[in-house]
């Protein structure tokens, strides 16, 4: 069988499935790219987070990229301006809650971005200006818990208003717009 793999900038407001059971309607992968039958996303991004999703038809495929040894970067906006003390704190590792408990993250690496990222606009507004000053840093993670790119940045006091995935492994999202999807013939991680 040849397996076929997409890459797709997954937009504000969309789950990462293509099946939802519950009786609300959400936005599913599905409304984006006509995929062929058994294609699943790789790893998840949260209904209002953005960025880099790979899709494969390959589930060995989705194995190796959702492995601790792939890197995935995400770009994130927070509330305030972040000082390098709380980047180096979040390089560290940082406590936050998971599954009923506390659990510190592993060392990753951050940074300060001081050039606003032209991702175009969200689907929906973040806030008025006038609510004070936001910035932007980058996080590096081998890790996937629940939320936890979000409640690292909550952590060091610098709440995430947007999360934008930008990498995963040597995969990035480039200059593709919300919404575009892109098939390509493999990952190299």
């Amino acid at each position: 069988m040849l397996h076929r793999h997409f890459i797709l900038h997954k937009p504000y407001g969309y789950l990462s499935q293509f099946v939802y059971e519950l009786k609300r309607k959400k936005k599913l992968l599905g409304e984006l790219h006509d995929f062929p039958a058994g294609t699943m996303a790789i790893g998840r991004l949260d209904e209002d987070s953005e960025g880099l999703l790979l899709l494969t038809t390959d589930g060995k495929v989705s194995e190796q990229v959702r492995s601790k040894k792939v890197d995935k970067e995400y770009y994130v906006q927070v509330d305030g301006v972040i000082t390098q003390e709380a980047i180096d704190m979040i390089k560290e590792g940082v406590e936050i809650g998971f599954d009923g408990g506390k659990y510190k993250t592993k060392k990753c690496e951050s940074r300060l971005i001081t050039e606003i990222p032209d991702f175009g606009p969200r689907g929906k507004k973040i806030r008025d200006e006038r609510h004070g000053p936001t910035s932007w840093a980058s996080i590096t993670v081998n890790e996937g818990k629940f939320r936890q790119v979000r409640k690292m940045t909550a952590a060091v006091g610098f709440p995430t208003l947007r999360l934008v995935r930008v990498r995963i492994g040597n995969v990035y999202l480039n200059d593709l717009k919300a919404g575009e999807v892109r098939e390509i013939m493999n990952y190299e991680l």
